[in-house]
């Protein structure tokens, strides 16, 4: 029995592996479409075929409720409208948590309400093809999302930022993005 689960543990670990190696997204790149991931309910998966027409804003983050992150989230949510007034449709926050935390997160730094989408990508799927996954196992106990920002005009991406420390708020804050669009 411990050899079996030595065995899954090392094929667990290579699939990861293989998913941090992939190549990050880059300008003239596509948003992968097909992968799901969840908003309203753990059995609810949808993909991002078909929802990302005109501009769109991804904000890929390490972990909801940490503290940069708690930092970074709440731009986005104050800046809403003036990306609105540059013609973004949507703003979809991202993190490899499942779809409770993001949830629950949501709430807390939204109470009233906001149209700023929060999606779990619990098993990091989607952020993994995007190649923007990173080991953050000794601080946040597996794999997590880099922090970053993609910048889509429909499927295709024309802007990538992502944070050279996954801990820092440099260049992915919203009034860093804002300018960009």
């Amino acid at each position: 029995m411990a050899s079996l689960l030595a065995s899954a543990t090392q094929a667990a670990h290579a699939a990861a592996a293989s998913v941090l190696s992939a190549a990050e997204v880059k300008p003239g790149g596509t948003v992968p479409t097909a992968v799901p991931v969840k908003e309203d309910s753990p059995t609810d998966a949808f993909t991002f075929a078909g929802k990302l027409s005109g501009l769109n804003v991804i904000v890929g983050v390490p972990g909801a409720f940490t503290g940069t992150c708690s930092a970074q989230v709440p731009g986005y949510i104050a800046a809403f409208e003036r990306f609105r007034e540059k013609g973004v449709q949507n703003i979809y926050v991202v993190a490899v948590n499942d779809v409770f935390c993001m949830k629950a997160w949501k709430e807390q730094l939204a109470p009233a309400g906001t149209p700023v989408h929060f999606v779990a990508d619990d098993k990091g799927a989607f952020v993994g093809a995007l190649g923007m996954l990173f080991d953050a196992s000794p601080l946040l106990g597996g794999p997590r999302s880099k922090r970053f920002v993609v910048v889509t005009e429909g499927e295709t991406v024309t802007h990538v930022a992502v944070e050279p420390v996954p801990s820092e708020l440099t260049i992915t804050a919203a009034e860093k993005i804002l300018p960009l669009i």
